[in-house]
């Protein structure tokens, strides 16, 4: 057996090792240790904490080292659907995706990992039907089931997917979406750019739209997700130009419960400045709850006679008809 296999089989034993520790428990060089450790994080199998004198070996969650083959578990369609819906963040702060993340989510739950996927499959079932031709889902029935709207300024509502399903909780959209904007993390954001660009620029060539808009962000943050997306979109139409404002408190709508509170804030908050004038315009946002914000913003631009026909489209809407989206 050579020194990377003995090495393997004490991290079967103990997740976390010091290079001395494994020189003394092996009766290895030094030299042969640290070859055989600089091989094992090099295939991500471990991972290298702290500095010398001070380092530690671990294995990092997404590592495979001490796991079956997924083909075992997972067939390889599979592990497209998986890589394709399934997206975690761990406790720790590692990103996972596909089967690495689903097991992840299992084993924390302690659940059987090949039929909590079938059962995962079935729950995706029901909330894939709500995907249109285009892609996306349309919202404009909750909306107009939505009682205490007075009237529904918005032509149409489209998101890309739900923020979360049941019991599994949220979507590969939605987790990225959380993580990046409540993180501020640059790098999540340009990740969830990529994922949704050109979707959203197949959806403005399908829908005919000549001008997008893009709702200011409520929370002022050092890095701002709607700044990040409407610069790297890269949609090849004119941006109309909207004004957020507030009062001598600003007051986001995540912390409004009431409906009506939220159209008010929405109502008192944005200005449409723009004098030019198109024929359909598309509203761009991050989130869709109750969606106050997208209708009382849509009817300022009809008001406004900066477009004929007005739609929305956000990244992640909720299932149900007036919720509160509060985490993002």
């Amino acid at each position: 057996m050579t020194v990377k296999e003995k090495i393997v089989q004490l991290f079967k034993e103990n997740s976390e090792w010091t290079v001395h520790e494994l020189t003394d428990k092996l009766g290895a060089s030094k030299q042969m240790v640290h070859i055989a450790l600089n091989q094992l994080v090099e295939l991500e199998q471990l991972q290298k904490l702290g500095r010398t004198p001070k380092t530690i070996y671990k294995i990092p969650v997404a590592s495979n080292i001490l796991k079956e083959p997924a083909s075992k578990i997972f067939t390889v369609q599979d592990e497209d659907y998986l890589l394709q819906h399934w997206l975690q963040v761990t406790a720790t702060g590692d990103l996972l995706e596909g089967t690495d993340a689903f097991t992840y989510w299992c084993n924390q739950r302690k659940e059987p990992i090949h039929k909590t996927f079938t059962e995962y499959c079935k729950s995706r079932i029901k909330y894939d039907q709500y995907f249109e031709a285009d892609g996306t889902i349309n919202g404009m029935e909750k909306l107009r089931n939505t009682k205490g709207f007075e009237s529904i300024w918005l032509d149409d509502l489209h998101y890309l997917d739900f923020y979360a399903i049941e019991r599994f909780g949220k979507t590969r959209l939605g987790t990225l979406l959380h993580y990046a904007k409540q993180g501020q993390n640059l790098p999540l954001m340009r990740r969830l750019l990529n994922e949704i660009g050109i979707r959203v620029q197949d959806f403005v060539k399908l829908h005919h739209v000549d001008a997008v808009g893009f709702i200011p962000p409520t929370v002022r943050r050092e890095v701002q997700l709607m700044k990040v997306l409407a610069n790297g979109l890269n949609l090849p139409l004119p941006v109309i130009d909207i004004k957020k404002m507030s009062g001598l408190i600003p007051v986001p709508q995540k912390s409004l419960s009431k409906l009506q509170e939220r159209i008010d804030n929405a109502s008192g908050s944005f200005a449409i400045t723009e004098k030019r004038s198109f024929t359909h315009v598309l509203l761009i946002d991050d989130a869709v709850g109750s969606g106050a914000t997208l209708n009382q913003v849509a009817e300022k631009v009809l008001k406004k006679q900066t477009a004929i026909r007005v739609s929305g489209l956000a990244i992640i809407g909720s299932f149900k008809g007036f919720d509160i989206i509060t985490d993002l």
